[in-house]
């Protein structure tokens, strides 16, 4: 058997069974028959400043560490810059640690002329922390205010060094992503927003895709990009002076295997069904809702009992729904300055009823409790 096909087999299996695991939990949770996860959340506290020492700001992206290794340490937040020191977009180089008490300090600062990473470093909110201390990270970089190139995924080891970079493979402007750890294999969903948006000078184009990416997973050795799917495409992006790139955003696998996709130009959020097993691509997806209390969703998260949790780019609320649309909570969790563009990355805390989010005015990560 070659190599490719026996990872090929391996995933197959992996992913089968976890669907199997993901479907059987669904099943004692199923839409309507629990309360809102968010519902007895009334409290939020700042929990720590994301600005390092270098001065960067617009705090992107919010990962949980899942296990102890390097320096990282189980139960802190990841939280990735955007912005320099001058409030650049796409030319933040710096991922932050904080712990749940508060304290923040500098887990890596890369290079912004990393080779191998087309047009530079502007970190996204594509981030996540693998089990095996593996960090990934996105990258849509500018150069004197313009999109620069189709940047990459970083790969970082758990001291925080930078050890490789995918670029190809349809990566173009990854903006989001989420993460399945499969054993011998990992799957990442990424969504792209480069896909013609340039071209189409601040018009909408339809070329949002979102990407299964699948690739070696362990820890003493350096993950490799194995495939690319496109399991979604069409989705609506456009650059905007204010936001630099607008797409699709935050994605969240279901516990049966379906990916939630926030649309933000479409105002909605899209289900991929069968994302972890699918090789044909879902076009846009069904829509699972749109409107209502959705205004240009933005972060996605999955709650404990398979509910979707999205924050709004047009204001400062939380929204949790179903997995057949309902819209079952809202919550208003940023006032700053109206608070609307200020929720971008969030979470939910392990073991807890309680959501990370970031603040994009106040350059702070918050706890809603």
């Amino acid at each position: 058997m070659t190599r490719t096909r026996r990872y090929a087999v391996c995933l197959a299996v992996a992913a089968t069974g976890l669907a199997a695991m993901l479907g059987g939990m669904a099943g004692t949770a199923s839409a309507g028959s629990y309360p809102a996860f968010v519902g007895p959340l009334n409290s939020t506290t700042v929990l720590a400043s994301t600005v390092p020492a270098n001065g960067d700001v617009n705090p992107y992206g919010v990962a949980v560490v899942p296990q102890s290794t390097g320096r990282l340490y189980k139960g802190n937040v990841l939280v990735s810059n955007f912005n320099d020191a001058g409030n650049v977009q796409g030319t933040g180089t710096t991922i932050v640690q904080v712990t749940p008490s508060g304290q923040q300090s500098l887990f890596a600062q890369i290079n912004p002329d990393l080779p191998g990473c087309p047009g530079g470093v502007g970190l996204t909110t594509a981030l996540t922390v693998l089990p095996t201390g593996w960090v990934i990270v996105g990258s849509l970089p500018t150069q004197d205010g313009a999109i620069s190139g189709s940047g990459c995924l970083i790969v970082l080891d758990s001291h925080g060094t930078v050890q490789e970079t995918f670029t190809g493979y349809g990566i173009n402007g990854p903006w989001d992503l989420t993460s399945v750890d499969l054993g011998l294999t990992t799957d990442l969903f990424v969504t792209n927003v480069l896909n013609g948006t340039v071209a189409g000078g601040g018009n909408e184009v339809f070329g949002g895709t979102v990407l299964r990416l699948v690739i070696t997973s362990g820890t003493n050795r350096m993950p490799q990009l194995l495939s690319s799917i496109q399991i979604g495409s069409g989705f609506g992006e456009e650059t905007n002076a204010a936001a630099l790139v607008i797409g699709p955003t935050g994605v969240g696998l279901g516990p049966d295997g379906t990916l939630y996709v926030a649309d933000t130009l479409a105002n909605r959020i899209a289900a991929i069904p069968n994302a972890l097993t699918r090789f044909t691509d879902d076009g846009p997806g069904q829509t699972v809702a749109e409107g209502s209390s959705i205004n240009g969703p933005l972060g996605v998260a999955i709650a404990p009992g398979g509910d979707i949790l999205t924050v709004n780019g047009g204001d400062g609320n939380l929204v949790e729904i179903t997995p057949a649309g309902t819209q079952v909570a809202v919550k208003t969790i940023d006032t700053n300055n109206g608070g609307a563009g200020n929720l971008f990355g969030l979470a939910v805390k392990p073991g807890a009823d309680a959501v990370y989010f970031v603040d994009d005015f106040s350059n702070t990560l918050n706890l809603l409790f």
